[in-house]
């Protein structure tokens, strides 16, 4: 085995043993301490979809411009 592979091979080795990483991993919630309301989560959820689908919805509405050889 050349010696790349090997080192590979280590590395990757404990992040492919699931209890290697479930053992490491301590994360500890607690539940919100009030209940969010309607426009909390409305905004919430708006913001969450703008942050994903503007880009995309740039990009798609510039695509003439981005086809343009200058």
């Amino acid at each position: 085995m050349p010696g790349f592979l090997r080192t590979i091979s280590r590395c990757a080795a404990p992040a492919l043993r699931r209890h290697a990483i479930t053992q490491r991993a301590s994360l500890y919630t607690t539940p919100p301490k009030g209940k969010m309301g309607p426009l909390e989560t409305v905004v919430g959820l708006g913001m969450f979809s703008l942050a994903i689908l503007g880009p995309s919805g740039w990009i798609l509405a510039h695509l003439e411009d981005y086809k343009k050889k200058e």
